[in-house]
C-alpha cells in the first residue's frame, strides 16, 4: 500500500512528559483505497498508533483525567479506576504513574496475556472479571468497586464520559482540520 505523511509539527525526540507526546499524529494518505473514486478524491488515516501508549485511546484517557482533576473528582492519593478490553487502561495505567496516581483496571480475564502484562509493568491492580460478561462485566464490577469507597476512587467511566468524546471532536479533529488545511 503507498502511503505518504502529510506534514506535521515537529515533536521533538524527547517530549517534557508523556501529556505533551500525545496527539499530534499524523494523516498518512491511503492512495489506494481512492482507486476507484473520482480524481481528488483524497483519503487519509490519522496515525494514532503513534500515540505513546500505542493507541487512539491516549487522547480520551488524558482528557478523562484532566477532566477529573478540573472538576476536583479526581484529587491527589486518589486511585484512578475503570473498566476495559485494554488500550484504555494502558492510557490510564502511563498516564497515571505520570501523575502520581495509583489504577486499578477491571478487564476480562481472558485479555490477552501481553496487555495484562502491559498493565503490570506500569503497577496496576487488575481486577479480573468473568470472560463470559465480557466488558460489562467489567463496568459491572468497576461500579461496585466505586460505590463501596466513592472517596479513594476516580471512576472516569469510558462509557458514559463527555471527555471521552470530546478528545476527538475538539482534539483529533481540530488536528485534521489544520494538517489538512481546512480542505
Amino acid at each position: 500500500m503507498s502511503a505518504r505523511v502529510l506534514e506535521r509539527p515537529f515533536r521533538p525526540a524527547h517530549a517534557g512528559s508523556i501529556e505533551s507526546s500525545i496527539g499530534n499524529t499524523p494523516l498518512i494518505r491511503l492512495r489506494n483505497v481512492t482507486r476507484d473514486l473520482p480524481v481528488g478524491v483524497e483519503v487519509f488515516a490519522k496515525a494514532e498508533h503513534l500515540n505513546p501508549g500505542g493507541s487512539v485511546k491516549d487522547r480520551p484517557a488524558l482528557w478523562m483525567i484532566l477532566e477529573g482533576e478540573r472538576s476536583g473528582k479526581l484529587k491527589p492519593g486518589m486511585t484512578i479506576l475503570d473498566a476495559t478490553s485494554g488500550n484504555t487502561g494502558i492510557a490510564d495505567a502511563m498516564i497515571g504513574a505520570a501523575r502520581g496516581y495509583g489504577v486499578s483496571i477491571c478487564l476480562p480475564k481472558n485479555a490477552s496475556r501481553q496487555r495484562k502484562q502491559i498493565l503490570q509493568r506500569f503497577g496496576v491492580e487488575l481486577i479480573e472479571t468473568d470472560p463470559l460478561l465480557s466488558t460489562d462485566g467489567s463496568q459491572l464490577q468497576a461500579r461496585e468497586i466505586f460505590a463501596s469507597d466513592p472517596g479513594k476512587y476516580f471512576y472516569p467511566d469510558q462509557y458514559n464520559n463527555d471527555a471521552n468524546w470530546r478528545a476527538h471532536y475538539e482534539g483529533t479533529a481540530e488536528e485534521i482540520w489544520e494538517q489538512t488545511e481546512g480542505r
